[in-house]
């Protein structure tokens, strides 16, 4: 039995997680596997009728009590964060990087494709020019929040925030990245090489902690897969140029925040991106990388197929840890069905997909 927590969020997110659990319950019905969901209202909407402020976080928008009872299951589904009544950052520090830190959700799992059909800014490339996965490290760098401000609203105010890196955090990224470009090279999906992108020509020394344990582990552990490094300005020339150069790439939180969203944009939009907050050992969450999109809600208008992928990756990521091969070749035919399902969508942009949210889900489920 497959236990999943479901956030359906803010906005339109909840509209995309139907569609997701759409394909979940035919994938399930085909691949022969049984699994429960359950909802988690943690909304905006939510906080804020228990009390919440919605210009500063004044109470938790996840209880210690839901927190606890989200370890409990296999996986966490969720649909977006972002409410307008709220001010920014209070949704996405209290919600997702409050689980992402809480569950050491340390993995921020990007894979990369341009699906046929999709539409890529970038002229004369196609699905077999990008294809690759970025393995960002998910809960250390600017995003653990060290700093703060001396004189704050004053004209000499001073405010600071560190780039935090351990050892520890960066190697288990870094192994794991390694673990899953030898995997892909095994099962004849990539060529077995991984990219670290890092500053370390000015970065000196969270740099060169990656960069030491980066080659320290690969020589010993990982001979057969080739190494590789781009400052992370590079890469952001790269992706543009010749994508088609990378295979897995392996980078620190903050240069993996700002990457993914250029990766986004190559594969077609933040429409089909989906990514995974993985803990492989816990609780991991998947989700389409898109936002909440308010203005959209309710007109069954926003592109499903980041959710749809979402759910796909679920189904690989979890099923593979449990070992449970049915619910592993599961997220696999999602993904077979979305790459058929993609070329009869007009475009990948919200409105105008030729099909609503539901019928795309219609047809990923047909295509099953």
């Amino acid at each position: 039995m497959l236990n999943i927590a479901v956030i359906g969020g803010d906005g339109t997110g909840p509209e995309v997680v139907a569609e997701g659990l759409k394909v979940l319950r035919a994938v399930a019905a085909k691949a022969g596997f049984q699994y429960n969901t359950t909802d988690f209202d943690l909304s905006g909407r939510a906080y804020l009728a228990r009390g919440g402020d919605p210009k500063v976080q004044n109470i938790p928008l996840v209880t210690p009590e839901q927190t606890s009872e989200l370890r409990k299951y296999d996986a966490i589904y969720l649909g977006a964060v972002g409410d307008p009544n709220i001010a920014p950052g209070i949704m996405e520090k209290g919600l997702l990087l409050h689980l992402r830190f809480v569950l050491d959700q340390y993995i921020n799992l990007r894979p990369v494709r341009l699906y046929p059909g999709v539409e890529s800014p970038l002229r004369d490339k196609g699905p077999e020019h990008i294809s690759f996965d970025v393995i960002r490290e998910n809960t250390e760098d600017l995003y653990a929040g060290t700093g703060g401000f001396l004189r704050k609203g004053t004209p000499q105010e001073v405010s600071t925030q560190e780039m935090i890196t351990t050892r520890f955090g960066a190697e288990r990224c870094i192994r794991y990245a390694f673990e899953f470009a030898r995997a892909k090279k095994k099962a004849g999906t990539g060529k077995g090489k991984l990219t670290l992108v890092h500053k370390t020509n000015v970065l000196t020394y969270c740099g060169d902690t990656w960069f030491r344990a980066f080659n320290e582990i690969g020589q010993k552990d990982y001979p057969d897969i080739e190494r590789d490094y781009n400052h992370v300005d590079a890469c952001c020339m790269w992706f543009i140029k010749s994508p088609e150069f990378y295979d897995t790439i392996v980078v620190p939180n903050m240069f993996g925040d700002i990457i993914t969203d250029l990766a986004a944009m190559i594969q077609g939009g933040l429409g089909v991106a989906a990514g995974g907050n993985v803990n492989p050992e816990g609780v991991s969450m998947f989700e389409p990388m898109g936002g909440s999109a308010p203005k959209y809600t309710g007109q069954n208008v926003i592109n499903p197929i980041a959710a749809i992928a979402a759910m796909g990756m679920l189904l690989r990521v979890v099923g593979g840890q449990k070992k449970d091969a049915a619910v592993e070749r599961a997220g696999t035919q999602v993904e077979e069905a979305i790459k058929k399902t993609c070329p009869k969508m007009k475009s990948q942009s919200a409105g105008k997909m030729g099909y609503g949210t539901s019928q795309v889900g219609d047809l990923v489920c047909s295509a099953l």
